[in-house]
């Protein structure tokens, strides 16, 4: 295998255009339903696969109908799904996503079986075979903030894995825990607000409110490089923030650089985050330096967003490509 996604598995049910919830009992016809997977290790997977990458994912989903859905749409897009431990009486963790008219998308939420997965759910010795391990979600997958999957994680680095980490939530706790796993990984790629959150305590400014991703007063790029630094000093190679039509930052010791997005008509930014994550992966097991790896993702982003769900856009690596010729 070439990389394994580690963490949270989740099935997305979305629906566009919604322009408003009905009231008591009233119908609002819609374009399209469509339910995949989805959440920073299984969405993510499902891209890289895409991307010509061979992928295993491990994590823990429940024992029902979701977890049956998850399981067959991943296996059918060439996900291995083998190691996915099916958890009795939890449920699969999952969403349903109303789409609005801009692309922007509101949530609503079941964490599921991802709050239970440990670092006993997961094959080590798999994980010693691929070039890089994906972390999805590690702000919400709590039983894995464990030293002992601390020090496996500075051991496949230490043979040369390349160890990513992407994030889920927004909320200031979680991602506060998160910045245990900063020491024990190579590359972190959060959006604006998880960066600006992840960081408060770290550097003066960086939790202000300006990091809520929708909100009018979007962070600055100033801002966003402060979080950054804060949370390099903390260990891994590279900060890779994204920033949404603003682009992505790219913080390393060699400096910051910001990689602009590519413009494409926007459908639903949901997945673009993990598609990033997958690009960007993908360009470094190419040999692309830490800044054209980004620029990988930021093609791989922009496909993803012009269709519905996490999946959707994206074809091959040819395409992406020719976003950058």
């Amino acid at each position: 295998m070439t990389v394994a996604t580690v963490g949270v598995h989740i099935v997305d049910i979305l629906a566009r255009p919604v322009e408003y919830i009905p009231e008591g009992q009233d119908t609002a016809l819609v374009d399209q339903i469509r339910l995949t997977a989805a959440g920073s290790a299984a969405g993510t997977a499902v891209d890289l696969v895409k991307l010509g990458n061979e992928v295993v994912s491990m994590g823990a989903i429940g024992d029902d109908e979701l977890g049956d859905f998850l399981v067959a749409v991943m296996g059918k897009r060439g996900v291995d799904v083998s190691l996915l431990v099916r958890k009795a009486g939890e449920q699969t963790a999952a969403s349903i996503l109303p789409i609005r008219p801009d692309g922007g998308r509101p949530s609503f939420h079941v964490p599921g079986a991802n709050l239970a997965v440990t670092p006993a759910d997961l094959d080590e010795a798999r994980l010693r075979g691929v070039r890089a391990v994906h972390l999805g979600g590690m702000d919400v997958t709590f039983g894995l903030g464990d030293p002992a999957f601390f020090a496996l994680l500075d051991s496949l680095r230490a043979a040369g894995v390349i160890v990513t980490m992407d994030l889920l939530s927004e909320m200031p706790d979680l991602l506060g825990m998160a910045r245990a796993f900063l020491p024990h990984v190579d590359y972190v790629l959060p959006n604006d607000s998880q960066a600006l959150l992840m960081a408060a305590g770290l550097t003066a400014g960086s939790g202000s409110s300006a990091g809520e991703g929708d909100s009018p007063s979007s962070p600055s790029v100033a801002e966003v490089s402060a979080a950054a630094l804060a949370l390099l000093a903390e260990g891994p190679r590279g900060v890779l923030v994204t920033m949404g039509a603003e682009g992505s930052l790219v913080v390393t010791e060699a400096g910051i650089e910001q990689v602009p997005a590519l413009k494409v008509e926007v459908s639903d930014t949901t997945g673009c985050g993990d598609a990033y994550c997958a690009g960007f992966i993908t360009g470094l097991l190419h040999g692309q330096d830490v800044v054209g790896a980004a620029r990988w993702g930021t093609a791989a982003a922009a496909q993803v967003a012009t269709g519905l769900g996490s999946d959707a856009g994206l074809t091959d690596l040819e395409s992406i490509l020719a976003l950058l010729a």
